[in-house]
Parts: structure tokens; C-alpha cells; sequence
């Protein structure tokens, strides 16, 4: 398999006032191309600091960082949303979607975007994206319409819309009951069997074990990187 994600000590530090705060201490990871792994961490761990820099929602202190190839940590503002919005879908705990606004509008949404027009269709992307997340009979629906777990599928297919190299998925399960954290989890299960890469950020043990790899976070460390059977809950 290739590699998708490559970090090579990644730090982040921020500046309260006085004092410096170390979020990484020096990240070395390796995702390649198919996996489905989680990144879990108690609050503090480092864990929302290192989704944002996976995500190209910012940029590391120091160290490299390849995505799919490119090296994205010393690109410009505008090449960082370029390549944030070809090769990332983001899934986040609480949906952000617009509201009175139908689901295909919501999923749509990403590809005004992409100043490359890989896309040229965009309304048969959205559909396509919603039939794999089993909500064709829901594209008219604005997410007022919907259950909690059918705005996640939502965002979930708002993620692949742009055929993404990689979806990271932060808390997706937060804002759901148990019966509904079940149901998204089996999408992202099927999805990877499909051959989709997945990153879920979680702080729920439970939750985490139905990737097939864990990465723990503590104090900006990865205390343990090891491959699971995947189970179901």
C-alpha cells in the first residue's frame, strides 16, 4: 500500500501570554493508503492539535509533513486550502451543516470550492456521495427532517464528495446516542473495506477499538502505536 501521511517530528507549540505550550513534542507517524486508525487521548493529549496539522487546519512548528505526496508544511495560506479541500473530507461531532438547507445542498457545498473542477458534475457527485451513505430517499430533506445519526451521514458523505485521499473524523460518535454512534461506525467500517482511509480522533476506548490501529497520545508523545483486530461494538 502507498503512504498517504507522513510526519517526521511534527512539533506544535503555542505562546499563552509567558509561557510556551508544547501541543507535539515530536510526531513521527506513517498512514498508508487503506487503513482506518484511531488517534485516542485524554483532554490535553495532543490529540485536536494533531487532527488540525493532519488536516491542514494549521501548520506545524517544526518537522515535515507529506500528504499524498506533497509536502504541505511550508506551503503558502491559499495552497494550504487548495490542498486541504482535494484531499481531505473532514466529519466533525457536531454535523455543521446549513441549516434550511436540503442535504444534497449541504454535500454540494464543498465542490464550489475546488478551483481545480476535477468535478465537473457536481449535483451527480452529491447524489453519488449520499447513495453510499444510504440516504438516497433523503437529498430533499433539510437536516431539521433528519435524526441525528442521518446529519452524520450527511456530513460523512459531505466528506467524500471530493474524493478525498483521506477522511478525518473528530468525536463523530460525540453528539450520539449508543444505538447511533453503531450505525455511523458501520459507514466508516464499510467505507474502508471499500478501500477509503480513515482517521477517527476519539477519546472513548470503546470506540476507538473498532479501528484496526490505535495511535495514543499523552503530554504531545505517541506513547503506543499498535495494530487491533478492528471489533465490533
Amino acid at each position: 500500500m502507498s503512504t498517504v501521511i507522513q510526519t517526521q517530528a511534527v512539533t506544535k507549540m503555542f505562546q499563552m501570554g509567558d509561557v510556551s505550550v508544547h501541543a507535539l513534542r515530536g510526531i513521527d507517524l506513517t498512514v498508508r493508503s487503506g487503513e482506518f486508525l484511531a488517534v485516542i487521548g485524554s483532554s490535553g493529549s495532543g490529540k485536536s492539535t494533531l487532527m488540525n496539522l493532519l488536516g491542514c487546519l494549521d501548520v506545524p512548528t517544526s518537522g515535515r509533513y507529506i500528504l499524498d505526496g506533497c509536502r504541505v508544511d511550508s506551503l503558502t495560506r491559499n495552497e494550504y486550502a487548495d490542498i486541504r479541500n482535494q484531499k481531505i473530507g473532514f466529519v466533525f461531532q457536531g454535523f455543521n451543516l446549513l441549516p434550511r438547507t436540503t442535504a444534497l445542498e449541504n454535500v454540494e457545498l464543498p465542490l464550489f470550492y475546488d478551483r481545480t473542477s476535477r468535478i465537473e458534475n457536481h449535483r451527480k457527485a452529491a447524489e453519488e456521495a449520499l447513495e453510499r451513505v444510504g440516504l438516497a430517499d433523503r437529498m430533499r430533506h433539510e437536516p431539521n427532517q433528519m435524526s441525528g445519526g442521518q446529519q452524520q451521514r450527511v456530513a460523512i458523505a459531505r466528506a467524500l464528495v471530493n474524493r478525498p485521499a483521506i477522511v478525518l473524523a473528530d468525536e463523530p460518535t460525540g453528539n450520539l446516542d449508543t444505538r447511533t454512534s453503531l450505525d455511523v461506525l458501520s459507514v466508516f467500517r464499510e467505507l474502508n473495506r471499500e478501500g477509503i482511509t480513515v482517521i477517527l480522533v476519539t477519546h472513548e476506548r470503546d470506540i476507538a477499538a473498532t479501528a484496526n490501529r490505535i495511535v495514543e497520545l499523552r503530554d504531545g508523545l505517541a506513547i503506543r502505536d499498535e495494530a487491533t483486530a478492528g471489533t465490533n461494538l
